[in-house]
C-alpha cells in the first residue's frame, strides 16, 4: 500500500488544565521537511516532535506543526517580562521615531502587542509531563494525518493500477503486431534484395540470402525489450504492494520503463506500433506525474 504525501490531521483537547489544539498539514518534498510553529513558553519541547512523526513512519514530505496551548489552571504558572529585549525593543522603536520623525505613540499597550515581550515561567518538573499532555493531542492528529495520507494513497494506487493496465494492455498489442512485422519486414528485404541483384545480373546464392535477411530482421525484433518490460511491470506490482516509502523507486523504475519502450520505438517500423509506443509513453508520464504526490 501506498502512503500520498498530501494530507490534514488535526485534534483539539482539554489536557490538565490546558486547551490543546494539534494541526498537521503537508505537501511533497523529495525529503521529510519538518517545521513547527508552537508557543515561545512550550518551545523546548519542539526537538521531540520531528523524531516522533518519524517513529510513526513518515519519512517524506513537507510536514507543517501547527500548535497551540492555552492554560486554563495557572496554578503554578507565572508571567514576566523580557527586561533585556524590552529595552532593546523600546530603543529600536525610539531610534525610528527620531529617524524619521515620526508621532510618538509609544505606549505600554502599543509595546505588549509583541508577543516576544513576555516570558511564561513554568516549574522545571513540569517539562516531561507537558510533553505527555502534548503528546496525547499529538497522537490523535497524527492518526488522523496518517489516516488522510493512507486514504488519498489509495487513491492514488487506485489510479496508477489502471494506468499500468492500460500501458500492459498496449504492450500485449505491441507483441502480437511486432510477430507479423519480423515477418513482413525479412520478405520484404529479400525482395528487395532480389530485385537489385537480378538487376545486375548476379546470381543468388539462397543460403547467404535467407541468412542475411534473418540476421538484418533480428535487428528490428523486440523480444528482448518485451522480456525486460514485463520485469519491470513484476516489479511495479510489487512496489505497489509494499508498506515501505516506495516513491523515488517508482520513479527510477520508471526510467526503465521508459528507456524500453523508446527502444522498441526505435526498432519498429510499423505505423501502428508506433501509435502505441506514444500512447505508452503518454501514460507514464502520467504515471511520472502522480508518483510525485507519493511517500
Amino acid at each position: 500500500m501506498i502512503f500520498s504525501m498530501t494530507a490534514f490531521g488535526r485534534d483539539k483537547r482539554t489536557v490538565s488544565g490546558k486547551d490543546i489544539t494539534v494541526e498537521l498539514r503537508s505537501v511533497n518534498n523529495r525529503f521529510f521537511d519538518c517545521s513547527v510553529r508552537m508557543p515561545r513558553a512550550y518551545s523546548y519541547l519542539e526537538e521531540k516532535i520531528k523524531p516522533y512523526l518519524q517513529s510513526r513512519g513518515i519519512s517524506r514530505g513537507k510536514v507543517d506543526v501547527s500548535i497551540s496551548i492555552d492554560v486554563l489552571d495557572t496554578q503554578g504558572v507565572s508571567i514576566v517580562f523580557d527586561e533585556g529585549y524590552a529595552k532593546g525593543y523600546l530603543d529600536a522603536l525610539h531610534a525610528l521615531r527620531d529617524t524619521f520623525a515620526l508621532k510618538d505613540d509609544i505606549s505600554v499597550m502599543s509595546v505588549a502587542r509583541n508577543p516576544e515581550i513576555f516570558k511564561v515561567k513554568k516549574p522545571e518538573e513540569d517539562a516531561e509531563k507537558d510533553w505527555q499532555d502534548l503528546l496525547v493531542v499529538l497522537g490523535a492528529a497524527t492518526d488522523r494525518f496518517l489516516d488522510a495520507r493512507r486514504a488519498e494513497g489509495a487513491r492514488i494506487e487506485a489510479d496508477l493500477r489502471a494506468k499500468m493496465h492500460n500501458i500492459m494492455t498496449r504492450v500485449d498489442t505491441i507483441e502480437a503486431l511486432s510477430a507479423d512485422d519480423i515477418v513482413t519486414y525479412r520478405d520484404r528485404l529479400e525482395e528487395k534484395i532480389r530485385a537489385v541483384l537480378a538487376d545486375a545480373v548476379i546470381t543468388v546464392d539462397e543460403n547467404r540470402l535467407l541468412t542475411e535477411c534473418a540476421i538484418y530482421a533480428d535487428k528490428v525484433a523486440i523480444d528482448e525489450e518485451l522480456v525486460r518490460l514485463r520485469s519491470h511491470f513484476v516489479a511495479f506490482e510489487q512496489y505497489l504492494s509494499s508498506d515501505q516509502p516506495v516513491g523515488r523507486s517508482i520513479d527510477f523504475l520508471l526510467q526503465e520503463i521508459n528507456r524500453e519502450i523508446n527502444t522498441t520505438g526505435s526498432k519498429c517500423t510499423n505505423a501502428a506500433i508506433a501509435k502505441l509506443v506514444v500512447e505508452v509513453k503518454t501514460e507514464l508520464e502520467k504515471i511520472r506525474e502522480q508518483i510525485q504526490n507519493i511517500e
